[in-house]
Order: C-alpha cells, then sequence, then structure tokens
C-alpha cells in the first residue's frame, strides 16, 4: 500500500527512547490532506490522487483555483501534490489524508526544496581542494583553467563552475519515523530532512526495500 502526505517542517529536537538512546528527529505537521482529483489507468495511464493541504481564503485565489477545489467541498487550498498511489480507486473525492496511515519505524522518503546558498565558488559549490594559502602562491580559491587546446577548443558541459547553489528539489531516501502524533497531526522524522523552517515536503513510503 503507498502512502504520501503533504507537511511543514517546523524544526528539529531530540527524544528519548525507553531505553534512554537520545535521537535526533525532525518535527513535520503533515495533513490531513483533502483528496481534489483522481488519476486511473483506463484514462491518465497510471494512477495516482491529487491533494490539496492549508486551507486559504478563496478571495486570495483566483477562479481556476478555487473551481478546481470547489468539488471537494473542504475550501480553496495553497499547496497541491499529485501522489501515486495504488488504491487510488479506492478514495473519493474529499476524503482526508492524515498521519495516521504512519507507524513508528516506517521507511519514507522526504521531498523538499532546500536551503538557498547563493552564489558560491567552486570550493564551496563543488569541493575543490584550492591552491596554497601561502605568500606569493596568486592561487587560492580560483576555479583553475577551463577551457581546452587547439581540439576541441571549447568548454565542455555541465564543467563545474561558480553558481548557484541549493535552492532546489531534493529528495532524502530511507528516513525512519520515530512517532507519530495522530492527535496533532505530527510526524517526528529521524534525522534531517531538506529545507528550512516553514518548508513544505512531501513524504512518501520509500522506494527501496529493506536490506
Amino acid at each position: 500500500m503507498n502512502k504520501g502526505i503533504i507537511g511543514i517542517k517546523l524544526g528539529m529536537t531530540q527524544i528519548f527512547l525507553e531505553d534512554g538512546t537520545r535521537v535526533p528527529v525532525t518535527v513535520v505537521q503533515a495533513g490531513p490532506c483533502v483528496v481534489l482529483q483522481k488519476k486511473s489507468e483506463p484514462t491518465d495511464g497510471y494512477s495516482a490522487v491529487q491533494v490539496g493541504f492549508e486551507t486559504v481564503v478563496a478571495a486570495k485565489a483566483n477562479a481556476a483555483e478555487r473551481g478546481h477545489c470547489v468539488k471537494a467541498g473542504q475550501g480553496v487550498f495553497r499547496h497541491l501534490r499529485e501522489l501515486k498511489m495504488e488504491q487510488a480507486a479506492e478514495l473519493n473525492i474529499g476524503d482526508a489524508l492524515t498521519v495516521a496511515q504512519f507507524e513508528a519505524g516506517d521507511l519514507i522518503d522526504v521531498t523538499g526544496t532546500s536551503i538557498g546558498k547563493g552564489f558560491q565558488g567552486v570550493i564551496k559549490r563543488h569541493n575543490f581542494k584550492g591552491g596554497r594559502a601561502s605568500h606569493g602562491s596568486r592561487f587560492h580559491r580560483a576555479p583553475g583553467s577551463i577551457g581546452c587546446s587547439a581540439t576541441p577548443s571549447r568548454v565542455f558541459k555541465n564543467k563545474k563552475m561558480p553558481g548557484q547553489l541549493g535552492n532546489e528539489r531534493v529528495t532524502i531516501q530511507r528516513l525512519q519515523v520515530v512517532r507519530v502524533d495522530a492527535d496533532q497531526n505530527l510526524l517526528l522524522i529521524k534525522g534531517a530532512i531538506p529545507g528550512g523552517t516553514n518548508n513544505v515536503v512531501v513524504i512518501k513510503n520509500s522506494v527501496k526495500a529493506i536490506k
């Protein structure tokens, strides 16, 4: 059974297990997410559901957005995501997906937008070594030569160069759910997940089998 939900990263903390082990966890407020649209094998070629998360005032959405959400009858949503689910046919428009579908010990994949670090050089962006720091070197943190000689007389594509670092879609695989708080819609996930505080993340069951 496929599992999936949208959430907001609240921050990191630590908890103690029954045996006294300290575990660093990320707290995510996940769901409830409302099913807005269903995709099926006969019509779309795959099975999935589109879900909405975090309601907003209807006046802040345009007519197309309001019309898309009106069928569910649960208001207008700020975040829409599509989750591939084999059991999509069993869900109905307007149904809610909550954290109750997860259990402690589940392996999950978390997708989010990493923290943007702006324009960075090759040492921070690509872990280049750089030159000597001694006097007279004149080569410290520069990328060095980038082109070729007479053949082929050009710079190859995907050359590691300075540029934008972070602010990209990242998926961390095989994270573990430590605790589920269904009353407050909270998931406690072992370790760190992409993005900063209040970043929107998508949580799904892990695609990699347990070793």
